[in-house]
C-alpha cells in the first residue's frame, strides 16, 4: 500500500476528514481499497489474479475445517475498527470472525476487533505495510492470530499472542513446511506453505 496523494476536491465549508478523503478516493477509483492506519491513508489498487487465486485457495481449508456457518464465519474484505486513531480502520484480505459479527458494528462498516479470531493478508506491492504497519495495528487491536502470505520473499508468516504494538511470537515458514494454526481460531487448520505460495504466483504458459 502507499500513502495517498489526493488533490483537495472539497468546498471550504465542508469538514475534511480522512474518512471523507477515503470515500472520495473509492468513489473516483472503483476497486481500490482505502484504509486508515495510524492517521495515514493507505491505498491499494485492485488485486491481480494470483492474489485473488491465493485467497480463494486459502478459504478452502478454513471452510473444510468447519469455520464457516457455525460459531464462526470465514469472510473476505471485512472492515476492522482499529483503536490506533479516531478514524483508523483496516480491511484485511481474509478473516475468521465470530458468527455474531453483525451485532458488533462500530461505524462506517467496521466491526469490533473482539469479533476477529484471525486476520490474513496476501501481499502485493504493499508488503512493507503488511509486515510492519499492520503488525502494530492488529496487535494494538488484540487480534490473536495474524497470517501474512509474503509473495515478495516467498514466506508464510504466522504471528500470535499480541502484546502492545507487536506479537510475542512471529514465525516465518518456507516452502515445504506444513503449518498448523492455533486452535484459538476455532478448529484445526493446517496450511501447505508450498501450495499457498504457488497459488500466489502468476501462471506461466508452457
Amino acid at each position: 500500500m502507499s500513502a495517498a496523494s489526493v488533490e483537495q476536491p472539497f468546498h471550504d465549508e465542508e469538514p475534511v476528514t480522512l474518512r471523507t478523503i477515503a470515500d472520495e478516493i473509492m468513489e473516483r477509483h472503483p476497486g481500490y481499497r482505502v484504509e486508515i492506519i495510524g492517521g495515514h491513508l493507505l491505498v491499494t489498487p485492485s488485486p491481480d489474479a494470483p492474489h485473488a487465486r491465493a485467497l480463494t485457495g486459502l478459504m478452502i481449508p478454513f471452510i473444510a475445517a468447519g469455520l464457516h456457518g457455525g460459531e464462526t464465519e470465514t469472510l473476505q474484505n471485512v472492515g476492522l475498527w482499529l483503536p490506533t486513531g479516531a478514524e483508523d480502520y483496516a480491511i484485511p484480505d481474509l478473516v475468521v470472525v465470530d458468527a455474531d459479527i453483525d451485532d458488533h458494528l462500530v461505524e462506517n462498516n467496521t466491526y469490533d476487533p473482539a469479533c476477529f479470531r484471525l486476520v490474513l493478508e496476501v501481499t502485493s506491492g504493499n508488503w512493507k505495510d503488511d509486515l510492519k504497519t499492520k503488525v502494530a495495528a492488529y496487535a494494538e487491536a488484540k487480534v490473536p492470530v495474524y497470517v501474512v502470505v509474503d509473495r515478495k520473499h516467498q514466506r508464510l508468516h504466522v504471528l500470535t499472542d499480541p502484546v502492545g504494538s507487536g506479537y510475542e511470537n512471529h514465525r516465518p515458514h518456507a516452502s515445504g513446511e506444513l503449518v498448523t494454526l492455533p486452535d484459538s481460531i476455532g478448529a484445526k487448520v493446517t496450511l501447505d506453505v508450498a501450495e499457498v505460495l504457488r497459488a500466489g504466483r502468476p501462471k506461466t504458459s508452457d
